[in-house]
This record gives C-alpha cells, structure tokens and sequence, in this order.
C-alpha cells in the first residue's frame, strides 16, 4: 500500500514537472528567434546640424538589406511619398536602389524604409537628408 501510494505521488510531481516545462515556452520567446530586418551602407551623406551637408537633387542613393529578408515586402518613401526603386540580390544582401525625386529640391527629406524578413517579423528604419536647391 505504501509502495502505491508513493508511486501515485511520484506520478503525480512528475505531472506538475512536465506540465510546468511544456507551458514555459511562451510567445515571447518566438519573437526573440526572429531574426529582424537589417538596413547598412545608406550611400547618401545624412544630415547633421552641425556639418550641414547637402545632398544634390535628383541623387540616386542605394542601401543593403538583410538576406533573410523577403525582397517583395521592402517598401520606400520620401516625405511619406512612395519611391519607384529597384532590387539587385545575392546571397549576402538586397541592394535597394533609387534616385530622389526632383520635385523635393531645396528641402529636408526623410527617407524612410521596412522590410519583412522570411520568419515573419519587420523591422523599418530612415535617413535624414538635406537637398540641395536646384
């Protein structure tokens, strides 16, 4: 009897044990496997106050995206206008190409991107620039 009463309580912490490993992989921790967007190598000079560098109008500009990112879902914009632009990929990166548009000479922009990587998560990041008078 005792032998059965033990062994109904070493069944019954091994329930909770194993119930408790199960339910600590929480939706969080999926997140954090997600490898997020990356965007490098913005090839237009941003700006900074103190430096006040411009950029000529009409520049055409490029920027790498991570390779685990699905290239269809990579969107671009200047001053919230969509940007036509175009995709070179390779194995190492998504190069992102585009020229500014003339219409924004003499002003501020602030070029803005997001992409969706393959695993599901997004990332967006942007670049101010100044833009030279015509």
């Amino acid at each position: 009897m005792k032998i059965t009463i033990l062994f109904k309580s070493v069944l019954f912490i091994a329930a909770i044990f194993m119930n408790g490993v199960a339910s600590a992989y929480s939706p969080e921790e999926t997140e954090v496997e997600c490898k997020k967007p990356r965007f490098t190598d913005f090839s237009l000079t941003t700006y900074n106050a103190t430096e006040n560098i411009e950029v000529a109008p009409e520049s055409e500009f490029y920027f790498k995206v991570s390779p685990w990112v699905d290239p269809t879902t990579i969107t671009l914009s200047a001053k919230q206008q969509a940007l036509n632009f175009g995709v070179e990929s390779n194995n190492s990166f998504h190069k992102v190409k585009a020229k500014l548009p003339a219409a924004l000479a003499g002003q501020f922009v602030r070029i803005s991107t997001s992409a969706k990587a393959v695993s599901g998560c997004d990332n967006q990041t942007g670049w101010l620039v100044k833009i030279a008078k015509q």
